[in-house]
């Protein structure tokens, strides 16, 4: 029986304010910097997902936040609870992911005197967030809440850090919760609009880039709209696959990561390049080589939320502050009838050329594991995946065919895929997620297997196994041929550590027992994990490892 706090203190005006922000759902490590906090969270309804790390709690956050467009909530300790989340915070920085956390400081009557895990977060995190604020205050939660809210969903979203002191959280409150966030509409002036249509009308080779925050089922409908009417092929920047259904006849792959040559060719090519929400950052230009800086060839217009994102890097000749998913609506009703030609149809037959397996060494082949991934998903399959080389076939075969069915780090973060796979399963139930691992990137991670058993969340971790940290091995035999140095693994039996915890677990060794393994697995309603024995050799869709 829950018992009610003799009196309110600002722990449970905390959780008053986020309950009026909508939040349904906050992950955690627990610490007793906030324990007013947990206490407040007793008599509210708002669902507590207790994680295993605190690395894990903030990329749940962040993965609900992207996969919502509403922040993400974690909580964490201070000290190392708050350096132990500061992956995830980098994540959703360089996501544009909307995501607050709160971290426990220590008593303000102890603050400046190096206090038992104090740390000042407005330094430690100031490169890696929007805002961070401490509440000195228990009076003003409320606000800084309401502020925290706003600032994590406006202009380019992002992640927010309030610092909690223990004696202002645990002390008596009194407040009235702010309704939620009142966002600004995100869309830009009309004579933008125009200018946009009629440089895109009169260009011969144009070509879009995808990417960015903000945008949500209907605003990828309205982009395969706009695209169509305007003969215009698109391309999606890193990791942001879901934004167009591959399927669609303007989609002509992602510029990211292991490119197809084919197409960065013609990003080179294009005469007008339409960045739409995309930051045309280093892995979407090819380390700046697609585009030059600080003039690129092609005419650029640049479409963006933060305007002080324009003209980073590249000078645009047009100038657009907006977010995408609002705009790009306006530019679909506003776009004129212009035929894409050969420019068009021949970028997308270059991307379904693309698309053809390339055979790659040993008895269990990545790239037909993808294509019966394709063969027997749902349409509204969610894919996660961190960081490495085993990432390359799923961003090279595997077609996405509707809004938020991708959730992956631009930032490059291993260990992402698991916790991200888990939030999603317990935001969406009834849909198949299966989460993309290699064996190092599982490892960071792998006790995040215990939350989804824990909360009976059946994600479905394929778990690549070639023994390395197959990224830094291929760079090494790049640049230091036949000397590899701190990047073998020797491996757990990862199909007995998912029985260990009551999930389900197979080990997989050849292409002809991945479908029955995962047919298997998905059957059997249980959080599980396919281990996959990988030839060393098969170290990406193109590249060989020799003499392994």
């Amino acid at each position: 029986m829950k018992e009610t706090p003799t009196s309110p203190h600002g722990g449970a005006l905390l959780v008053e304010c986020l309950a009026a922000q909508g939040v349904e759902r906050v992950f955690c490590i627990p610490g007793e910097s906030f324990l007013a906090a947990l206490d407040g969270l007793h008599d509210n309804d708002i669902d507590v997902v207790v994680a295993r790390h605190e690395g894990g709690a903030a990329m749940m956050a962040e993965a609900t936040g992207k996969l919502t467009g509403k922040p993400g909530v974690a909580f964490v300790t201070r000290g190392p609870g708050a350096t132990n989340a500061s992956a995830g915070v980098h994540v959703a920085f360089q996501d544009s992911t909307p995501m607050v956390l709160f971290v426990g400081q220590v008593a303000s009557d102890q603050r400046d005197r190096e206090a038992f895990q104090e740390v000042d977060y407005r330094a430690m995190f100031g490169p890696l967030a929007k805002w961070v604020a401490e509440i000195d205050r228990a009076d003003r939660i409320p606000e800084y809440v309401s502020h925290a809210f706003h600032v994590a969903q406006t202009g380019r979203p992002g992640p927010v850090v309030l610092a909690l002191p223990e004696d202002m959280l645990s002390g008596f409150a009194e407040g009235v919760p702010v309704p939620a966030a009142t966002l600004p509409s995100g869309a830009a002036a009309e004579a933008d609009i125009a200018a946009v249509i009629d440089r895109l009308a009169s260009a011969e080779r144009p070509m879009v880039i995808v990417g960015g925050a903000t945008w949500s089922a209907g605003a990828a409908t309205a982009l395969g709209e706009f695209a169509q009417t305007m003969g215009l092929p698109v391309g999606a920047s890193f990791r942001c696959q879901d934004f167009l259904d591959n399927r669609h006849p303007n989609y002509v792959g992602d510029i990211g990561i292991g490119v197809n040559p084919a197409l960065a060719q013609r990003v080179r090519d294009a005469d007008v390049v339409l960045a739409l929400g995309a930051r045309l950052g280093e892995m979407t230009t090819s380390g700046y080589t697609l585009l030059t800086p600080p003039v690129a060839a092609q005419a650029l217009i640049h479409i963006h939320a933060d305007p002080s994102e324009i003209g980073r890097v590249y000078r645009p000749e047009l100038a657009v502050v907006g977010q995408p998913g609002p705009v790009v609506r306006q530019l679909a009703g506003a776009a004129k009838r212009r035929d894409g030609g050969t420019w068009l149809s021949q970028a997308r037959a270059d991307y379904e050329t693309w698309q053809q397996p390339q055979e790659t060494p040993g008895a269990l082949k990545m790239e037909q594991v993808i294509a019966h991934l394709n063969e027997v998903l749902p349409d509204d399959a969610i894919l996660t995946n961190g960081a490495g080389n085993y990432s390359a076939w799923l961003h090279r075969y595997y077609r996405y065919r509707s809004w938020r069915t991708q959730l992956a780090p631009t930032s490059g973060s291993m260990g992402y895929g698991l916790p991200a796979a888990i939030a999603a399963k317990l935001q969406c139930p009834d849909r198949d997620v299966i989460c993309l691992a290699g064996d190092g990137c599982f490892q960071m991670v792998l006790q995040e297997f215990g939350v989804a058993c824990e909360r009976g969340a059946n994600v479905i971790a394929i778990v690549s196994d070639n023994g390395m940290y197959g990224t830094i091995r291929m760079h090494q035999q790049r640049n230091y041929p036949g000397r590899p140095s701190g990047t073998q693994l020797r491996n757990p039996d990862f199909a007995e550590f998912a029985r260990s915890y009551g999930g389900f677990g197979a080990t997989v060794t050849t292409t002809e027992a991945f479908g029955p393994a995962l047919t298997s697995a998905r059957n059997s309603g249980l959080p599980a994990i396919l281990h996959l024995k990988l030839d060393p050799a098969a170290l990406s869709p193109k590249l060989r490892l020799e003499g392994t």
